[in-house]
């Protein structure tokens, strides 16, 4: 599955960059409604714990299985991933999609066509969403690795 390979790629991207920047540029906030770069990985956690439970409740839940949507800001503020050892955030963020990569590298070609809603008025497959998930994961790392 080419989706399991990029996330491979993403984690090994950030775990590289994490593990030799210095704390003083993870934390820099450029303003204090922006994240840092903390809570940018902080945010990726949330959104892994989120989407692990969605791809396994994909698999057993009444179709269309319905995204439901999480409060991000509220919880990165509640995480407070600003003041959480950067090791704890990554150790997480690394744990968690290698489980998401396990739980979907499990999946045969019907189950990528199961039907999810994602609004009212939006209605995809679980390949779409797993798709879409990596993009928002390459979106933020990208963000992160910025100068």
């Amino acid at each position: 599955m080419k989706v399991i390979n990029q996330i491979t790629h993403l984690l090994d991207q950030t775990s590289n960059y994490f593990q030799n920047t210095p704390e003083s540029i993870l934390e820099f906030k450029p303003n204090p409604k922006k994240w840092s770069k903390k809570e940018i990985l902080g945010h990726l956690v949330d959104s892994a714990i989120n989407n692990l439970t969605r791809f396994i409740e994909v698999q057993f839940e009444k179709k269309p299985y319905p995204i439901r949507p999480y409060k991000q800001d509220e919880w990165v503020a509640a995480n407070k991933y600003q003041h959480t050892e950067t090791k704890t955030i990554l150790n997480l963020f690394l744990i968690l999609n290698q489980r998401i990569i396990q739980v979907i590298s499990d999946y045969d070609k019907l189950q990528l066509q199961l039907p999810i809603k994602i609004n009212e008025s939006q209605e995809e497959n679980l390949r779409f969403w797993i798709n879409d998930y990596v993009q928002h994961m390459a979106h933020h790392v990208e963000q992160i690795l910025e100068k």
